[in-house]
């Protein structure tokens, strides 16, 4: 494990090397290094936004933030909210704060919620900031672009554009019920044939009610 990379120290506490742990043990290599990834570039948006925020509390949000993508964690839900609960569970069998608690389900369960996760706490935003320069590079201006291929060096993508998207597709085979009003959708209708989200106009449309 790196202890510095692009200038940012990975977080060292008990608490943060077993949070890693549990990642690496539950994940794909292909998650994990997208998890880390995303630690550093939320910390590079933060400093570059001048911001304050707990470091511990960042890098739990980011690391654990696809805890509901693995086997031992998918359970019905969209996978933010098992992720999340995952990540609540783990946090309170160690006897966290119930502020770092709280935020950390948060950072987990909106990650994927554009405009709606940059509002929220800085730890909250930055989850979702750094989660998105990894996935659509969006941000990554703030980060530049001798600090990304210093990321990418330290946690390598491995082929990261394709084979994420088939690890979406399994899940959305697995629960299309998840799908609906999320970027899965997406997922499923470009890369599933015959794949068909619930459409919020139907859903209107189809309610008890006259008018």
């Amino acid at each position: 494990m790196h202890k510095e990379v692009a200038g940012v120290r990975i977080p060292d506490s008990k608490l943060a090397r077993e949070a890693t742990e549990l990642v690496r043990d539950v994940s794909s290599p292909l998650v994990y290094h997208h998890a880390l990834r995303s630690y550093v570039f939320a910390e590079l948006i933060g400093r570059a936004r001048g911001l304050s925020y707990d470091s511990e509390v960042l890098y739990l949000g980011t690391v654990l933030h696809d805890l509901g993508l693995t086997e031992r964690f998918e359970g019905s839900l969209r996978f933010e909210v098992d992720g999340a609960n995952a990540a609540r569970d783990f946090l309170v069998q160690r006897g966290a704060p119930l502020q770092t608690v709280s935020r950390v389900w948060d950072a987990v369960a909106l990650h994927t919620s554009v405009g709606i996760a940059e509002h929220k706490e800085p730890e909250v935003a930055l989850t979702h900031l750094g989660i998105s320069v990894d996935v659509v590079g969006k941000g990554a201006e703030l980060v530049g672009h001798e600090r990304l291929a210093g990321v990418v060096a330290a946690f390598p993508r491995l082929a990261f554009k394709r084979d994420f998207v088939q690890v979406l597709c399994g899940l959305i085979q697995r629960k299309p019920h998840t799908t609906f009003g999320n970027f899965l959708s997406d997922v499923g209708q470009r890369h599933l044939p015959g794949f068909r989200p619930l459409d919020f106009c139907e859903a209107l449309e189809g309610a008890p009610f006259t008018e």
